[in-house]
């Protein structure tokens, strides 16, 4: 039996879609989303929410091996979203990746162009730990002074990714990380420096 969407389809998904542009336009602070009690495991449901609020049958997602072997997250997809599911990372609209330290490069991911910087990906990285401690030293648009962010696990060269990343600005992919229904964002013009926790 497939786990439910929203209760209030509407509602809900004009509330995750306000808390993702305001994560989106304020990198690396935390909201709060709601509007599931459960999400087929081990698709966690921040991560779940965005799915049923920016996934349309136009949009491609690509699954890394901890979702893509639950049958039951595809088929959960598939029915409440209709998005298709793609094995090649550059076709991906999305990406959700329940493993963070074992991700492809970003470049694996469909960067843009300069003609069209809005058909890069966006990967969803679910972490254990998201809070605004220190860990990550976030700057730039959208940011007065700095920020701190920590999020567990990524990868232990993913501020140099993201340094990379920005390096391609306009085009370069934008990232979201999800823990339990909070969300944090790093758009792709965000500068990231490591600091000691």
């Amino acid at each position: 039996m497939l786990a439910p969407a929203f209760a209030d389809p509407v509602l809900a998904s004009q509330a995750v879609f306000r808390s993702v542009m305001d994560a989106m336009a304020r990198p690396g602070t935390i909201v709060t989303t709601s509007g599931l009690v459960q999400a087929p495991p081990p698709l966690g449901l921040a991560a779940a929410v965005v799915a049923l609020t920016l996934l349309d049958y136009e949009t491609p997602v690509w699954l890394d091996a901890a979702l893509a072997q639950s049958r039951e997250i595809a088929g959960w997809l598939k029915f409440h979203t209709g998005a298709p599911l793609t094995d090649d990372p550059q076709r991906a609209a999305f990406a959700f990746i329940a493993d963070p330290p074992s991700m492809p490069p970003l470049e694996a991911f469909s960067q843009g162009s300069m003609e069209y910087p809005d058909r890069a990906a966006t990967l969803l990285l679910q972490v254990d730990r998201l809070s605004d401690d220190d860990g990550l030293r976030l700057s730039g648009p959208g940011i007065r002074g700095s920020r701190a962010l920590f999020a567990a696990p990524l990868p232990a060269d993913f501020a140099a990714r993201m340094g990379a990343n920005r390096g391609l600005f306009p085009r370069g992919v934008d990232i979201m990380l999800a823990a339990d229904t909070k969300l944090a964002a790093l758009p792709r013009s965000v500068r990231i420096a490591t600091e000691q926790a």
